[in-house]
């Protein structure tokens, strides 16, 4: 299974990649540019964010220098192995990244085009808080080379933004989709259902406020209880319900319902696009499991097999690089069982899914009984390819176990 590399087995935490990496550079190659600030935390997050009291020791004002400072050491030791490639997408992620200023995400971005230039047609992404985009930063980002803006919207229902600490007016989303637009940007938007007190009717309201948006692209993810959030303690303290399952079942059957309706079709478990050129670029090439090089604290990097991540405090990532040292805190590459089983468990969740012949041998008789359950088409199985049906996409986590266990 996976585990971390020995110690002194170069890798990327020695500013080093394996001599015996096997990198083919015809594999498409992304950034992924971690922006760690918020005003304030959501209850529900559990990502690697702080607020502006959580800093010390790091200025937000100093983020953009720091990060270039780990671009510049992505392209030495990528150079070293001979592994360049130009940019296929490039995602700002977080976190708020239009809490810095749209100069400071600009000038990142240069630095990436700098660095490993960009792909033709390079898919170049921004995530947003509603209440953070104006018609001039939305134009300066587009200016910068910004392909797409990804609107964190949530809920278009006070009551379940405030359930979910969301501090943004719903007004709000409405103006930045529309200075996204009015500056050429193509425009994703993201909600959340489960959330504590939202009824079905809530949730219709925000899958028809999105709609009216006439976005490009929708994602909708079930709320999840991480351990260790102020969400989870309050479940526990017995101070808001556990996310009803069943509930949940029915927003996604309305979302999937919905959704089709208004033009848009899934291409993976949470996310719809209008038309194939307008998915989500970035994350599919996650899902298929190619290279990408993850910047800023706490991100997450895979080249070739080789997986590694920063350590993840600000300050300590800031104090890293200005010692002329690699952010990377740890290493791992896993063995060949635990990659069998992280592609099906990726591939599987896209509309394009899994050929049969990439399960294990052991499990391919299971199949039959997954096609009998309804969880996967059988014509696509009959051709040899296992995908998702409604029913499967709501139970996906059973079958990849029959598929892997």
């Amino acid at each position: 299974m996976a585990g971390p590399l020995p110690l002194g087995d170069p890798a990327p935490a020695d500013g080093h990649l394996p001599a015996d990496l096997p990198i083919d550079t015809t594999v498409p190659f992304s950034a992924y540019l971690h922006i760690p600030f918020c005003t304030v935390r959501c209850g529900y997050c559990d990502f690697n964010t702080y607020t502006s009291t959580e800093l010390r020791g790091a200025k937000q004002e100093d983020y953009a220098s720091t990060l270039i400072s780990e671009i510049a050491l992505a392209r030495r030791v990528l150079g070293d192995a001979g592994a360049l490639r130009p940019m296929d997408t490039v995602f700002f992620g977080g976190g708020t990244p239009t809490l810095l200023p749209a100069g400071d995400l600009a000038r990142m971005l240069e630095a990436v085009t700098g660095a490993f230039g960009l792909a033709d047609g390079a898919e170049v992404t921004v995530e947003a808080n509603p209440d953070t985009v104006t018609p001039e930063v939305a134009r300066a980002l587009a200016r910068a080379g910004v392909t797409r803006m990804s609107v964190g919207m949530q809920s278009a229902v006070p009551h379940v933004l405030a359930a979910l600490d969301r501090t943004h007016r719903p007004e709000n989303v409405r103006t930045a989709v529309a200075a996204a637009k009015d500056a050429g940007l193509a425009v994703s938007v993201d909600l959340i259902y489960g959330a504590p007190g939202e009824s079905l009717s809530d949730w219709e309201a925000s899958l028809d406020a999105a709609l009216v948006l006439e976005p490009d692209h929708i994602s909708a993810y079930a709320l999840i209880i991480e351990d260790g959030t102020k969400l989870a303690r309050q479940i526990r303290r017995g101070e808001v319900p556990t996310p009803d399952d069943d509930l949940q079942a029915d927003m996604y059957e309305l979302a999937d319902a919905r959704l089709a309706d208004g033009g848009f079709d899934w291409y993976e478990v949470s996310n719809w696009a209008r038309t194939p050129d307008r998915r989500s670029r970035h994350n599919l090439a996650y899902w298929r499991g190619s290279d990408w090089w993850g910047f800023g604290p706490g991100a997450h990097s895979h080249v070739a097999g080789l997986r590694w991540w920063n350590v993840k405090h600000p300050a300590a990532y800031a104090q890293r690089l200005a010692a002329a040292e690699s952010p990377a805190a740890g290493t791992e590459r896993p063995d060949d069982e635990s990659r069998t089983l992280e592609r099906i468990l990726l591939l599987s969740r896209i509309r394009e899914g899994i050929a049969v012949d990439d399960v294990p041998s052991a499990n391919r008789s299971r199949v039959a009984g997954l096609m009998a359950d309804g969880l996967i088409d059988p014509v696509a199985a009959l051709q040899g390819r296992i995908r998702l049906t409604l029913r499967g996409r709501l139970l996906a986590d059973a079958v990849v176990r029959e598929l892997t266990d």
